[in-house]
């Protein structure tokens, strides 16, 4: 049960490394106005499921802290994130948001039934390593007249860490509730494009199958695979496995002609790996011994 809710997680991971292709291929759409369409997009299926088998709408009937949860998790990720790149470069901003991954694991020690140990915190610094090399492949330089950048990616990474272990104690909650989060999270956005933003529509047809893929898979499926696998899989296993997003990322952009291949990327090929595989040191042990 336990390693197959987090194979489960783990293609959230998979899907996320389909966000760079798809958001460059979607055009210039602003991103609230994207993540508006692609959250609603992303509720579809399981509109879908609670139509077909309407039995399943009990589910939905949550305390109010499961509600404030998903939705300050999907949300408020999302507008810190989108924040932090209007204010900051987005190399740098990029790389503090991306120590989330690192948080989880940390984290995860305060989690009951959970005990971190050095080869978690070893493979989770492998990973971030790992990271850095793809992310800062021209340089870091971190200013202070970009401070609100770098604290809204900083809020970014304690955000989607704190709703992701916190996920983890609401594991008695049905994974359809995540279809509520993500109809929130459009209305939410779309509240943001109207007060922020200049609306762009698509001006091509495979502009539009970019966003519909965005909605379907990494702002959609994903997060239903995520949930279901931090809150019955090895969430200090997938905390470090999330470091292979960017670097897989990379791999997809490098196959699609988006980027060039680099000595860079295969030694962060390497640490990410071998940092996934020194977090799963205890799965493994236990599955040669069984």
């Amino acid at each position: 049960m336990k390693l197959k809710a987090t194979i489960i997680g783990f293609t959230a991971i998979l899907m996320w490394a389909l966000l760079a292709l798809m958001t460059a291929a979607s055009g210039t759409m602003p991103p609230f106005q994207l993540s508006a369409i692609c959250f609603f997009i992303g509720a579809l299926p399981g509109l879908v499921v609670l139509v077909l088998k309407p039995e399943r709408m009990a589910l939905l009937r949550q305390p109010a802290k499961v509600w404030i949860t998903g939705i300050a998790g999907l949300f408020g990720y999302h507008f810190l994130y989108f924040t932090a790149l209007r204010n900051a470069p987005a190399v740098e901003a990029g790389l503090i948001a991306y120590l989330w991954p690192l948080l989880i694991v940390v984290g995860s020690a305060l989690l009951p039934g959970e005990r971190l140990k050095l080869h978690h915190l070893a493979g989770a610094v492998l990973g971030l390593a790992g990271t850095v090399l793809i992310v800062a492949r021209n340089g870091i330089a971190f200013e202070s007249g970009y401070a609100l950048g770098y604290g809204a990616a900083l809020l970014c990474a304690f955000t989607w860490s704190t709703y992701s272990l916190v996920t983890r104690r609401f594991e008695a909650v049905s994974t359809d509730v995540v279809t509520g989060f993500c109809l929130a999270t459009s209305i939410l956005s779309l509240v943001c494009h109207l007060g922020l933003e200049t609306t762009v529509w698509p001006e091509a047809t495979s502009q539009w199958l970019a966003i519909v893929g965005l909605g379907l898979l990494p702002v959609g499926a994903a997060f239903y695979a995520w949930d279901y696998g931090v809150k019955n899989g090895d969430i200090q296993f997938l905390g470090v496995a999330s470091y292979a997003a960017p670097v897989l990322s990379t791999l997809v952009l490098i196959l699609f002609g988006f980027a060039e291949p680099s000595w860079r990327i295969a030694l962060a090929c390497l640490l990410v790996t071998g940092g996934a595989v020194l977090a799963a040191k205890d799965v493994i042990v236990k599955r040669k011994a069984a």
